[in-house]
């Protein structure tokens, strides 16, 4: 059984923090769940290009505001405490943030190792597991 709680990550190599935002990965590839788990804050007023070519995505709004907006069609969506969304489609989209900090719970297939970052694309990379490389 693993347990953890979120704020042993914070100041670790978990807890990856840009200009735009902080993720705090709680569950990564080496922990073999076959998916990575994580707590994101998207900070107000920002705007992030993401396009998860490798990963499929699912996030659960907790708290704050914002809005993601797909490129493909323009289709905006208001995200709040309550709202979830799948990239099921490897959706290319815009993450804003609103008002107030925007706290969201993210799961991601295949697993993040913990270091990925954005590319100019808006990609993260495709990593190999730890536990795979041996």
């Amino acid at each position: 059984m693993i347990v953890r709680n979120v704020k042993d990550v914070i100041g670790t190599d978990q807890e990856i923090v840009t200009e735009n935002w902080t993720s705090r990965r709680v569950l990564l590839s080496k922990d073999g769940m076959g998916f990575s788990f994580h707590e994101t804050v998207i900070f107000p007023g920002t705007e992030t290009h993401i396009h998860y070519q490798n990963h499929l995505e699912a996030v659960w709004c907790i708290e704050g505001d914002g809005e993601i907006e797909t490129i493909a069609d323009g289709r905006r969506f208001a995200l709040g405490p309550g709202v979830v969304y799948a990239l099921d489609q490897h959706d290319e989209h815009w993450l804003r943030g609103g008002r107030e900090p925007l706290r969201v719970i993210c799961v991601f297939n295949p697993p993040l190792t913990g270091r990925e970052v954005h590319d100019a694309s808006g990609v993260y990379p495709l990593e190999l597991c730890e536990t795979d490389s041996a």
